[in-house]
C-alpha cells in the first residue's frame, strides 16, 4: 500500500434516528398515549412551565414522567411496559424488509454493512422492536429503574449535539466498556486504528436533533439523507430553514423504506457510491 493512499476498509455504516424516521411517532408521544396521558395538556401544562423556568427539555420531559409514574398505584411506567410498547409500536412501511434489501446489494462486492441507531428517544423501546436484531449498536436516552422495574429518573440522555459523539464511536470501533475513553482529536488517528472511515457512513434522520449529525456527515464526505413523513412533501420538511450550507443534505426522501420507494433508492445509490469509493481504493492498493 501507498502511504499516500487511505487504508481500505469493507465496511459501511447506516446510522438511522428512530422517532419520524424508522416510527412514523414520536415514541415519547406514543408512550403517552400508551398510559392514557393527554399529550397536549402533558406538555403544555407539565413540561413547558418547567423549560420556561430553566430546564433542559429531555431533562424536563423525564421528570414529568417520572412524577406520573410514582403519583400512581397501578399501570405504573417500568422497564416491562416500555418493552412491552416496543414489541407493537408501528414501523414505517417497508422497515421491516429493508435490511434483507440492503445487504442483498453488497452480497457480491466482499461488502460488510452496519446498522446503527442513535436516538434522542428513550432507546428501551426501540431495543425490543422486531427490527432491533439487525443493529450491531443501539443508543439513545434511557431511563434508571427501581428495584420494582418502575422508571426513577434518567440514566443517560441523548442531546442534538451528544449524537454526534456516537458517529466517532462508530468510526473507531469502540465497545461498550470502553465508549468513556473516546477523545475528540478523530483526525489526528492513523488509518490503522479506524473502523469505519467517516465517509462510509450513511445518517438518516428527520429533522433538528440530527442537524449536528449532518454536520459531522458532511464535514468528513459521508452521506446524509433526510426524512420527511408520507402525508408530506420534500417542500414541506418543516426543518428547511435550520439548515445551513456546511449540512445540506445529499438527498430528502419521505419515510417508506419499501422496495423502489425514493428512500430505498436512495439508500442503495448511497451504498453503490460509497462501494464504488471503497473499490478504488481497494484498486489502488493492489498495485
Amino acid at each position: 500500500m501507498s502511504k499516500a493512499t487511505k487504508l481500505v476498509s469493507n465496511r459501511i455504516a447506516i446510522v438511522f434516528d428512530f422517532d419520524e424516521t424508522l416510527i412514523p411517532d414520536d415514541s415519547f408521544e406514543v408512550l403517552l398515549r400508551d398510559f392514557q396521558i393527554d399529550v397536549d395538556s402533558f406538555k403544555s401544562d407539565r413540561i413547558k412551565p418547567l423549560v420556561a423556568d430553566g430546564w433542559d427539555n429531555y431533562l424536563a420531559r423525564t421528570y414529568c414522567l417520572t412524577q406520573e409514574s410514582q403519583q400512581r398505584k397501578t399501570n405504573k411506567i417500568t422497564k416491562t411496559r416500555l418493552a412491552e410498547l416496543g414489541q407493537k409500536i408501528e414501523l414505517c412501511d417497508g422497515v421491516t424488509t429493508m435490511f434483507n434489501l440492503l445487504n442483498q446489494r453488497v452480497e457480491d462486492k466482499e461488502i460488510e454493512l452496519e446498522f446503527y441507531l442513535i436516538s434522542g428517544g428513550f432507546v428501551d423501546i426501540a431495543r425490543n422492536t422486531s427490527i432491533a436484531k439487525h443493529f450491531k449498536r443501539m443508543w439513545g436516552s434511557e431511563f434508571n429503574y427501581n428495584e420494582q422495574g418502575e422508571i426513577d429518573f434518567l440514566k443517560k440522555q441523548m442531546t442534538h449535539t451528544e449524537k454526534t459523539r456516537y458517529l466517532y464511536y462508530i468510526s473507531k470501533g469502540i465497545e461498550k466498556e470502553n465508549e468513556k475513553d473516546l477523545v475528540y482529536n478523530y483526525q489526528d488517528f492513523s488509518d490503522e486504528q479506524i473502523h469505519i472511515p467517516l465517509d462510509q457512513v450513511i445518517y438518516v434522520g428527520d429533522g433538528t436533533s440530527d442537524i449536528p449529525c449532518f454536520t459531522v456527515i458532511n464535514q468528513y464526505g459521508g452521506i446524509s439523507i433526510g426524512v420527511y413523513r408520507e402525508d408530506r412533501t420534500a417542500d414541506e420538511w418543516e426543518h428547511s430553514q435550520e439548515i445551513s450550507p456546511s449540512q445540506k443534505l445529499s438527498n430528502l426522501a419521505p419515510a417508506n423504506y419499501q422496495e423502489n420507494s425514493q428512500m430505498m433508492r436512495s439508500l442503495l445509490l448511497a451504498i453503490d457510491s460509497i462501494s464504488s469509493r471503497i473499490a478504488l481504493r481497494k484498486l489502488t492498493n493492489d498495485q
